[in-house]
């Protein structure tokens, strides 16, 4: 069996399995069977008996908000950190559930959350600089700015899927590749979803940079230069991108996990090098703690966009709860899985011009990227 396919919680013994791993499998399957049920037909017994027994662990990461000792604790002191985030991004939501249900204070941690309005760079610079202790982002927009050398390195994957592709109904265009010749709407040069169905293009024979035009708008106007036909497609991510869709019945050409992309993360941790340096428990911790508030997000996503909701415009919980359930919040790799992640899109992104064409992709992903997980700290 290849690592990939025992990271994807395909039959293997539970001993060979790291205890996030394990619980993350086992939270994968009972969202799985949650989703095949129809609505309000939730009872007790539709847990399996693995699953009950590991939410009356003492370490399950379920547990009501305010029990101790969470399975990442650092030892010693409680420790005080920042951790700068988009409040608007549903991608995010981990960040305020980790807070709001305790994950961060069962690990030993007390979090500040930053609601970080300013550019990739400078989220960066904050971060490496100590104004911020961390934060998450996007990792193809990211993976540039930490090419040039940020003190900063990625310690895990948060979920896959969020960015989406759009054309009218009827309009023709129903593939990547159709692209060619037409006027594609982003909100920046440099936004993720464009890079990444930049690469998608390109796989297929479309040249990003010469074969499509770029027209550049605020996210909340994509829609109306859609309609008035200025642009012939639109790329965004959700929140807004899901709304757009529901609100003017757009057809879905692609999203982020579209064919092999399926195991692809695209949110991303990012933790300052020298509190790597001097305090590998404390980012052991807010990295562990995050991704126990990731797997309650996959098991309980209604709940979860109750939180999220205070945070988003013109929608409702049962949208941001479908959100949730199509994005892939229990699945966030780290370790060498993620470092290869990462060198993929490394190389990807050579195909738009965004990556130096003599970068080698397993040596910046190497470091870049930091295995917190993999052993428990002295």
């Amino acid at each position: 069996m290849t690592p990939e396919a025992a990271r994807r919680g395909l039959p293997m013994e539970m001993t060979e399995m790291s205890p996030l791993s394990s619980r993350r499998a086992l939270l994968r399957a009972a969202g799985t069977a949650a989703l095949a049920l129809p609505a309000g037909a939730m009872a007790p017994q539709a847990t399996t008996p693995e699953l009950d027994a590991l939410l009356r662990d003492p370490r399950a990461i379920c547990r009501t908000a305010g029990t101790a000792g969470g399975a990442f604790a650092a030892p010693g002191p409680r420790r005080r950190l920042k951790l700068s985030f988009n409040a608007n991004a549903i991608c995010t939501v981990g960040a305020s559930v980790a807070v709001q249900r305790g994950f961060f204070e069962r690990n030993n941690l007390d979090v500040e959350l930053v609601n970080f309005g300013g550019s990739t760079d400078q989220l960066l610079e904050a971060i490496a600089t100590g104004k911020s202790d961390a934060g998450i982002g996007m990792a193809l927009r990211w993976l540039k700015p930490l090419e040039q050398g940020f003190d900063v390195r990625i310690t895990t994957a948060i979920h896959g899927g969020c960015m989406r592709l759009f054309a009218p109904k009827g309009s023709g265009i129903e593939s990547v590749a159709d692209l060619r010749g037409k006027v594609l709407g982003v909100t920046d040069m440099g936004a993720p979803d464009k890079n990444f169905f930049g690469i998608l293009a390109a796989r297929r024979g479309v040249d990003p940079v010469k074969d499509i035009a770029y027209r550049v708008f605020p996210g909340d106007l994509l829609g109306e230069a859609l309609k008035r036909g200025e642009v012939q497609a639109i790329t965004l991510g959700d929140p807004m991108a899901w709304i757009l869709r529901e609100r003017d019945d757009l057809h879905e050409v692609a999203n982020n996990l579209s064919g092999d992309y399926a195991d692809r993360t695209c949110c991303i941790l990012g933790i300052r090098g020298s509190l790597l340096r001097q305090d590998q428990a404390a980012a052991r911790a807010v990295t562990g703690a995050l991704l126990e508030a990731q797997d309650w997000v996959h098991a309980h996503p209604d709940e979860a966009a109750e939180i999220f909701l205070p945070n988003a415009r013109n929608t409702s919980a049962a949208q941001l709860a479908a959100m949730l359930r199509s994005h892939t919040h229990g699945d966030h790799p780290h370790g060498a899985v993620l470092r290869d992640q990462l060198a993929a899109y490394i190389e990807e992104l050579k195909l738009v011009q965004v990556i130096r064409p003599n970068t080698n992709p397993q040596r910046l992903a190497g470091r870049i990227a930091a295995d917190v997980l993999g052993e428990v700290p002295a």
